[in-house]
């Protein structure tokens, strides 16, 4: 049986999670999880999006690929990180030094002038990673660009029949991680080949939890 998941059902599950993990010495994240059915992965079924949530509590790391006046304007939009081509060419010439940066941010911008020389230093290892900058026209407001991104988060997977991600920790309310949760479900529901009806199943946990679901399938409710 298919029943409808709505944000109070979302609440609920959210609680469930919370109280099923030990309190740790550490902000434990709450994840959202889908299952999804009815789908060939050997069709080269993907996900790759990214969201913006409407609440937050910690915002997303940055970095910024740019030179020149939009290098300035980074810098005074305080991205996490803003570099040009001399340091894209060092990371160019040391992997192990590219991938220790690479991981230490989640979204990257570039200016469309640097991409070319973004693909050839560090395309290789952004590719798989999903971590691709986007690419920002020279005239294009970067503080815009980075409050966007600043509130979003990656829902990616690869021929694969689930997908998992961060929609919050556990300081924040559950009724707002709820509208998060929502709003990835949302997003998901937009790239599946049939919609709603890929989805078999939404759980949710915390970092070091187990996963909390309802006993029967699941799929949304749109408002």
């Amino acid at each position: 049986m298919v029943v409808m998941i709505t944000e109070s059902q979302l609440v609920d599950l959210i609680k469930k999670a919370k109280a099923a993990t030990k309190k740790k010495k550490f902000t434990q994240s709450i994840e959202l999880i889908v299952n999804f059915k009815d789908i060939d992965v050997k069709k080269g079924f993907a996900l790759n999006e990214v969201v913006q949530l409407p609440k937050t509590s910690s915002p997303a790391t940055v970095c910024v690929m740019a030179t020149g006046e939009m290098g300035q304007k980074a810098k005074e939009a305080k991205a996490d990180s803003v570099i040009g081509t001399e340091e894209l060419d060092k990371f160019g010439a040391n992997k192990r030094e590219s991938r220790k940066f690479i991981n230490k941010y989640d979204f990257f911008l570039a200016d469309t002038k640097v991409m070319p020389t973004v693909g050839k230093t560090l395309g290789q290892l952004l590719g798989p990673r999903g971590k691709m900058p986007t690419p920002v026209p020279f005239d294009a407001p970067i503080d815009s660009f980075l409050s966007r991104f600043r509130s979003s988060i990656k829902v990616r997977t690869r021929a694969s029949l689930s997908v998992s991600c961060k929609i919050g920790d556990e300081t924040m309310e559950d009724a707002d991680l709820a509208i998060n949760a929502h709003t990835v479900l949302n997003a998901i529901e937009k790239k599946l080949p049939n919609g709603e009806k890929n989805m078999r199943r939404v759980m949710i946990k915390t970092t070091m939890g187990k996963p909390i679901k309802q006993v029967q399938e699941v799929r949304k409710k749109f408002a």
